[in-house]
């Protein structure tokens, strides 16, 4: 979502804000959090980038062992993950034909989104809350982990691949409702 799209939906809300982001959707409410409006805010298996971080920088260094997302080269601009190797990935615990449709209708994201790098991060003022999802194979535990604790969140552990909010919504709503109680 475009900056004044951000702005704009959280000055719409009514009340206070409870900001939650999948994945790279950590980068976006990291930035985004800052608004006075927001109260809290909730990583879903998400990059929690420190100052300075982008989901490039917090990837270039991956911990030996660690899974490499079956990310296809760039087209015109956009990347998508291997259709083919999706599931196991992305959706190991989804079912198949759930998975394979998750992969045929992915959206694509922009190359230079990799490179955004986060001005202020909010969980350095807001109350946050992270779910590590520990089968992740996109971004590794150990990773979740160690944002998690750096950002001081509220962790909470679930078995679940990196698509946990589609196989196990119900760990994904706890740790939002968390959030805003």
């Amino acid at each position: 979502m475009a900056p004044a799209g951000r702005k704009r939906a959280i000055a719409t809300a009514k009340g206070d804000v409870v900001l939650v982001g999948h994945s790279y959707g950590g980068v976006v409410v990291s930035e985004a959090g800052n608004d006075p409006k927001v109260k809290s805010l909730v990583y879903i298996t998400a990059f929690a980038p420190d100052k300075g971080e982008s989901v490039s920088s917090l990837i270039a260094n991956p911990a030996p062992g660690a899974p490499v997302p079956p990310i296809l080269a760039p087209v015109d601009g956009f990347l998508f993950l291997d259709r083919g190797k999706f599931a196991a990935s992305f959706a190991a615990d989804v079912r198949p034909d759930l998975a394979a449709f998750m992969a045929d209708s992915q959206v694509p994201w922009g190359v230079e989104a990799l490179q955004g790098a986060v001005s202020e991060p909010a969980w350095r003022s807001k109350p946050s809350y992270y779910l590590v999802a520990k089968d992740d194979g996109m971004i590794p535990p150990p990773a979740q982990r160690m944002m998690a604790s750096r950002a001081g969140a509220h962790v909470t552990e679930a078995a679940g691949s990196h698509a946990i909010y589609v196989s196990h919504p119900e760990a994904v709503a706890a740790v939002i409702r968390q959030a805003a109680e």
